[in-house]
């Protein structure tokens, strides 16, 4: 019975011991299986938050490519419609650029017609004589002469002589049925004395006016409808009235020859409207 008994402490002691060790095995390896798994578990952290930076990352890559992708498409647009504006500014140069030609061929045709004019003119009246003078100012020309040609002191009744110079004009003025002539008369600034008939300088201008009009109509064959008749009195001078002298040069008719404005000004309102449209 004793030796039961011992045999049975010897068998509890080893079994005793194989399991302590046994245990001691597993919990090694329990810790490491642990550590293993925490080790896991960081790697499986940080792979997430890389995961979901990336993401971020590649979303913002897609806003942006798709912003790109809009700004391509707006850029688009833009040069579609810049090249359309372009072309319309083109068009409209070459339309402007096409007006300015038209009327500047316009104002060239108008020059050479005046320049014609004025060799008619000094041609039929004569440029040796110091009392008839032809000029052109801005595309007009002037034919001026000196009241003694024309009237007597203070009359308003065309001499003989007068006629023959305007027998001169008005042949040129025939010529051009295109042309309209204005008639002025102009006085020095001596104070006319009233007669009852003619108050002042102002009536004597035009007086001598459209005496000199109804000559050209009247004896001259001059067409009325191209005739204006003017008085300016003496406020346009040509020199200063302190002389007799200047006086006499001031004292004169002047006959202003001129294409008819009217023409010019329907040339240039076509061309404007062809402009709008």
């Amino acid at each position: 019975m004793r030796k039961i008994v011992i045999a049975l402490s010897v068998l509890m002691a080893l079994t005793s011991c194989v399991s302590k060790k046994k245990y001691a095995e597993l919990e090694a390896k329990n810790k490491e299986t642990q550590d293993l798994l925490n080790s896991c578990t960081v790697k499986l952290n940080t792979c997430l938050e890389e995961k979901a930076g990336l993401a971020a990352t590649a979303d913002s890559y897609k806003q942006h490519n798709q912003d790109l992708i809009n700004s391509s498409k707006d850029l688009t647009i833009l040069t579609t419609k810049g090249a359309e504006n372009l072309e319309k500014s083109l068009e409209s140069l070459k339309e402007k650029d096409l007006k300015i030609s038209r009327l500047q061929d316009a104002l060239t045709k108008k020059d050479s017609v005046t320049l014609a004019l004025v060799t008619s003119l000094k041609g039929a009246v004569g440029i040796n004589d110091p009392d008839i003078e032809v000029n052109v100012e801005k595309g007009v020309v002037f034919i001026s002469i000196a009241d003694k040609l024309l009237f007597k002191s203070g009359s308003y009744e065309v001499s003989d002589k007068a006629k023959t110079v305007l027998a001169k004009v008005a042949k040129v003025v025939n010529d051009k049925p295109d042309f309209e002539c204005m008639v002025e008369g102009h006085t020095d600034n001596v104070p006319y004395k009233s007669n009852g008939i003619i108050l002042d300088n102002w009536d004597l201008s035009v007086k001598r006016s459209t005496s000199i009009v109804r000559v050209l109509t009247n004896d001259l064959g001059v067409n009325p409808a191209k005739l204006i008749a003017a008085g300016r009195s003496s406020y346009v001078p040509l020199v200063s009235n302190d002389t007799a002298e200047d006086k006499a040069r001031n004292r004169r008719t002047r006959i202003v020859v001129m294409p008819k404005i009217d023409q010019f000004y329907d040339m240039i309102e076509k061309e404007m409207k062809k402009q709008a449209k």
